[in-house]
Order: structure tokens, then C-alpha cells, then sequence
């Protein structure tokens, strides 16, 4: 226990929560968006569950994180005259939950547009998703998520001492911390038509970044060119921006209908 009178095991330790929470919060959209489909009694526990897996799979990624680590080098080389890749076990994972992330947040925002959230075209009421349904839905995510986040605190605490116990001691009181939230940031977001839209546009840039980032990993090269990931500061700037001026337009309407 040496390790926590140190003071760079507390900055990184309040460093690698913070940055926990803030990558939970793609969860949190994502779990909210899918427990909105089960009834009002079962949300609540839908997201609780969501949010305990993720804490399990963030750790028993950690406890293999030497497997996870060897998992970067290639399993199958593309070599063409225009195209170059190296995929890799990371990269194949990323890359199938950013489609998964697409396809889900283009569907809902299709099915949102179309006005058929709640009934068919026919105008009979749409069936109601079943726990499991969501739960598997829930797990999928939270894996790509979790292997993400993972990866993103390897690499922030390669070479201090007991990195690992303090990684898993972050994502235990992040998780937890997201549990506190997470039931108010469901409610705001299932309460707003215009932040759904908003946070289901988030997931489709999410899930572009993971794509980007899978080919960064597989070492592509198109054309000559090498493919860089994107930046998640740059990311989560427009994010943070876009919310910001969402926040405005709602308070706008809401002193234009006191008006």
C-alpha cells in the first residue's frame, strides 16, 4: 500500500476517474436510449444492470490486461498497390462496434423521424423490447466501451507502480458515480426530443471515431496516406460545444413560451 503515499498514485488515480466518467457518458446515452424502450418499472433496472457489467468487464479486462496488450500485433496482413492493413485482434473489435454504433443510432434516428417510436406504419401499437432484449443490446456495448476504455488507461498509466490497482480502484468509483447520475441524465435525455436527437448523433460520432481508430491500430494505409485516429479531445469538444448551445435554444423557448 506503499503506492498511495505517492503523490503522482493520487493525480493519476483523480485523473483516470475523471476520464472514466467522462467516457462513460457514451454509455450512459446509449443505456438510457435503450432502456427507454422497456416499460417504466424495469428502466431503472435496466440501467443499474448496464452499468454493473460495465464495471465487470472493465475489470476482467484489466486483470487480462497482458492479453488485451497482445492482442495489437497482426492476424492478417492486406497488401495491395493502393491499400496496406495490419488487422488486429484490437482493431477488429473496435471497428465491429463502431458499425454496431451506427447502425443502432442511424435506426433509432430513422425510426424517431419516421414517427414510428411507438407504433408500426400500420398505426398498431409497436411492441414493447423485453428485458433480455435490451440487457443483450446492453452487453454488446458495453464491451466495445469498456475494451476502449481500457486501452485509453493502459496508456495513461504505463510505467507507474500498481497501475493495475489503480485502475481497477477508477473504474469502481466511476462506475459508481455513474450510477448517481444516471437515472437523472436518462430522465433529461428521454424528457427532451431535441437532446435524444442530439446524444443519438453522438453515438453516430462515436462510432465514426472507433472506426478511425480501429484503422489507426491496423496501421492502414490508403494511397500512401496513413490513417490517423481522431483525437477524443477533439471529439468531446464538439460534443460539449454542441451541448452548450442546445442548452441556450431550450432556455430560449422556454422564456419565449413564458412571453
Amino acid at each position: 500500500m506503499e503506492i498511495f503515499l505517492q503523490a503522482d498514485t493520487w493525480v493519476a488515480l483523480l485523473t483516470l476517474t475523471f476520464l472514466e466518467v467522462v467516457l462513460g457518458i457514451d454509455n450512459i446515452i446509449f443505456i438510457s436510449i435503450a432502456s427507454n424502450k422497456l416499460p417504466e418499472n424495469q428502466q431503472k433496472k435496466a440501467t443499474r444492470i448496464g452499468l454493473l457489467l460495465a464495471m465487470i468487464f472493465r475489470i476482467l479486462l484489466l486483470l487480462g490486461v497482458s492479453y488485451l496488450i497482445s492482442m495489437k500485433d497482426p492476424i492478417w496482413n492486406i497488401d495491395l498497390s493502393w491499400l496496406k492493413v495490419g488487422v488486429t485482434g484490437q482493431s477488429l473489435i473496435l471497428f465491429a462496434g463502431g458499425i454496431f454504433l451506427l447502425y443502432k443510432s442511424t435506426s433509432e434516428i430513422h425510426h424517431k423521424v419516421e414517427g414510428r417510436g411507438e407504433t408500426h406504419a400500420s398505426g398498431n401499437p409497436k411492441k414493447r423490447a423485453t428485458l433480455l432484449n435490451v440487457i443483450t443490446q446492453i452487453v454488446l456495448i458495453d464491451i466495445v466501451f469498456s475494451f476502449d476504455s481500457v486501452l485509453t488507461a493502459v496508456g495513461m498509466t504505463n510505467g507507474i507502480q500498481g497501475a493495475l490497482i489503480i485502475m481497477i480502484i477508477a473504474v469502481i468509483v466511476s462506475i459508481l458515480i455513474m450510477l448517481m447520475f444516471a437515472t437523472p441524465i436518462s430522465n433529461f435525455v428521454n424528457k427532451h426530443p431535441t437532446i435524444q436527437m442530439l446524444a443519438l448523433s453522438f453515438l453516430i460520432l462515436i462510432g465514426f471515431m472507433l472506426i478511425t481508430e480501429s484503422a489507426h491500430l491496423s496501421h492502414t494505409i490508403v494511397f500512401g496516406q496513413s490513417v490517423g485516429a481522431i483525437p477524443k479531445g477533439y471529439l468531446y469538444f464538439a460534443i460539449t460545444f454542441s451541448l452548450l448551445v442546445e442548452m441556450l435554444n431550450m432556455k430560449m423557448r422556454g422564456n419565449s413560451k413564458k412571453g
